[in-house]
């Protein structure tokens, strides 16, 4: 099994505000870098079951399929189908804070059918979490009302 990569970040705004922002995943492209757009294929109500992606990371370009499963205070997503990706799993973890805010804890796993020394992917993974955590926090903070 791969190894995971992992952050923490506490934003200021309720954990359904901040799963509404992770649920719209077609606004990805507007605040997550590397997503260039994002097709949903698959909805449960209101939530995304499974949707496809387009990649367009630097050297690494692909489109891929996640499937999600949510709960009250967790979403995860594991890969359904992609060119380059071996593995793209992961999950957000959300708990209110005494202090009022979320924190949201964010692990991924990602492989590619390209060979990669572990201390890049890993490397890799750092970046694209910082990157989204940073990207949802602006996003949840600017569209949400802050935690009471």
């Amino acid at each position: 099994m791969a190894d995971h990569t992992e952050a923490t970040i506490e934003i200021n705004a309720d954990v359904q505000v901040i799963l509404d922002v992770i649920a719209d995943l077609t606004a990805y492209p507007q605040w997550s870098q590397g997503i260039t757009s994002v097709d949903v294929l698959k909805v449960d109500g209101e939530r995304p079951l499974r949707a496809r992606f387009t990649l367009d990371a630097g050297p690494i370009k692909d489109v891929y399929e996640l499937d999600y499963v949510w709960h009250q205070d967790r979403v995860s997503w594991s890969l359904a189908q992609a060119g380059v990706l071996t593995a793209m799993d992961g999950s957000y973890e959300l708990a209110s804070t005494t202090t009022g805010a979320t924190r949201v804890r964010y692990q991924l796993t990602v492989d590619l059918r390209i060979p990669m020394m572990g201390f890049m992917k890993r490397a890799a993974e750092k970046v694209v979490i910082d990157t989204a955590l940073k990207g949802l926090k602006a996003r949840a903070e600017a569209h949400g009302t802050p935690a009471a």
